[in-house]
């Protein structure tokens, strides 16, 4: 997920990752997506494959994101189909940064997305990262 580089006070959306996990090779379904995706890791840990991918090009909000990762799977070939519908996890993550203001933030996910996200057999899930303060933690105990 995309941190925010500079400090800010503001929650903001920063991205939609798409995490899949599985017992099963990820590579056919990284390359079925193709340009489509960024890959931000993939590979094997013990006996589970895990591949964590973003959309290639930005999009305006979570939304967005999760409906287009939708429309990316639906198409799919059957082969890879298959491979998707058989991982142990299949998450949209959304990232949020944590600022001081406002007071609430909210991201709206339409029902049709939603709808999609469920027939994919896929979670929605949410990261809130701390508001970033700008001062460092002193590591001398004292």
């Amino acid at each position: 997920m995309k941190r925010a580089k500079n400090i800010s006070t503001t929650t903001q959306f920063l991205n939609v990752d798409l995490d899949v996990y599985s017992t099963s090779n990820l590579q056919s379904l990284i390359t079925a997506l193709g340009k489509k995706v960024f890959v931000l890791h993939a590979g094997r840990d013990k006996r589970t494959y895990s591949a964590h991918l973003e959309l290639a090009r930005d999009t305006k909000n979570a939304d967005a994101a999760i409906s287009r990762f939708c429309d990316l799977i639906a198409a799919l070939p059957k082969a890879q189909r298959d491979l998707w519908d058989t991982a142990k996890v299949r998450d949209f993550n959304i990232g949020v940064q944590a600022g001081m203001h406002p007071h609430c933030f909210e991201i709206e996910l339409e029902e049709v997305t939603v709808q999609a996200a469920s027939e994919i057999h896929a979670r929605i899930v949410f990261t809130v990262y701390a508001p970033e303060t700008g001062q460092k933690r002193s590591s001398r105990k004292t």
